[in-house]
């Protein structure tokens, strides 16, 4: 079934007008879920239960959420009609899992063409790990990333669950399904998006890699200049007990860093990243304590007063809470309200097809019933779907 030329756009966004159905899971899937809903897909949300949607979550916003229990023959086609017209669906389950439920890529491609099959995991659909249980940490350790964060000396330290779950995960399968989807408008044809956090984390550390081969980047925990090691790249501790990030890696915002910071050129001069004794680790370590020991006499506010509209790279390291009343953020609009909850706003920005304002999720059965309207449901699927989801769940 090819239905590219029918969409009709209801909101704002680059993706308005593109039907999306997320089989609800945890962490990435919800993350992938939230990039596509703010950029203007409609997105509609399979989930065990539905309770009340919690506004203060941004990983549940934007969309419609309904209940089907998938393991029940209405429930099953339900979710089946909802892909019949849908661009898109996608689902986090194990290997194998939405195949034995009956609404695995073969199924849905067979009544779907043109429908694009997002699969998030962690190791992937194929491979020895495929089909066992893992989180965030463990991918990322099989990646090298986790192995190349955390300070000399002392053990790996996890990035939250950033690199994994979120960057080489949610916004990996995100990047695919909109790869595929552009590819579909094309083809016609649908196709499966195996998104995985190791392959996404592996990606991620493309760059460190190149440097690895060039023989700039070390095994060691710790040991390189990003991670940490070096002094002109790390963060240091000020007389209040906050603290400060320096990223001064050029030569000429190495010069503007001595310059503001006072420091004392003899001592700091060589220590650039371009210069001999810029790699130099034993170097590092002495210049980190000399700097360490300047940032502790001023407050975080003052340092960034002193350093206020420079390119010394010099930045204050803000707390979730700081974060939304900075200047710099509360010009952008980077942090919006949401249902009286402060939100990241979506990103990136389009100039010409701007994201809405994010709304909370939305489950009351005039909500799905007009989504299965625009989304070209006949009365009998609709009343089906409906009946299925409520049934389900008590909203």
């Amino acid at each position: 079934m090819n239905r590219r030329n029918e969409t009709v756009s209801v909101g704002k966004g680059p993706l308005a007008g593109i039907r999306i159905v997320e089989v609800a899971g945890i962490g990435p899937g919800p993350f992938c879920g939230m990039m596509l809903a703010d950029m203007g897909a409609e997105v509609i949300s399979v989930e065990r239960s539905v309770n009340r949607a919690a506004p203060y979550d941004p990983l549940q916003r934007n969309r419609h959420r309904i209940a089907l229990d998938l393991k029940s023959t209405a429930g099953l086609q339900a979710l089946l009609k909802l892909a019949d017209r849908a661009d898109a669906i996608f689902e986090g389950y194990r290997p194998g899992v939405a195949e034995r439920l009956g609404f695995g890529p073969e199924v849905c491609l067979e009544r779907n063409a043109g429908l694009v099959y997002g699969r998030m995991t962690g190791w992937g659909q194929s491979g020895p790990l495929a089909t066992t249980a893992g989180h965030d940490i463990n991918f990322i350790a099989l990646s090298g990333a986790l192995h190349a964060i955390g300070r000399g000396g002392d053990k790996p330290v996890p990035p939250l669950n950033l690199v994994g779950d979120f960057g080489g995960g949610g916004m990996l399968l995100a990047f695919g399904m909109v790869c595929a989807l552009l590819e579909a408008q094309r083809s016609g044809k649908g196709q499966v998006v195996d998104a995985a956090m190791v392959d996404g984390s592996i990606a991620l550390m493309a760059m460190c890699i190149g440097m690895r081969g060039a023989g700039l980047f070390a095994d060691e925990v710790g040991s390189n200049f990003l991670s940490g090691a070096a002094h002109y790249y790390d963060t240091y501790a000020t007389a209040d007990g906050k603290f400060i990030a320096v990223g001064a890696l050029e030569p000429q915002f190495y010069e503007l860093l001595m310059e503001k910071a006072g420091l004392d050129r003899e001592a700091f001069a060589a220590g650039c990243m371009t210069a001999a004794q810029g790699h130099d680790a034993a170097a590092w370590a002495d210049l980190k304590c000399k700097l360490a020991a300047v940032f502790r006499t001023r407050t975080r506010d003052e340092w960034c007063a002193v350093f206020e509209g420079t390119d010394a790279c010099v930045a204050p390291v803000l707390s979730i809470s700081e974060a939304p009343a900075h200047p710099h953020n509360i010009e952008r609009g980077a942090f919006v309200d949401v249902a009286g909850s402060v939100q990241n706003a979506p990103a990136p920005r389009f100039s010409r097809t701007p994201a809405a304002t994010p709304v909370a999720a939305r489950s009351d059965r005039e909500d799905i019933e007009a989504l299965l309207g625009r989304w070209n449901c006949s009365e009998a699927e609709a009343s089906a779907v409906l009946a299925a989801s409520f049934a389900s769940n008590a909203v």
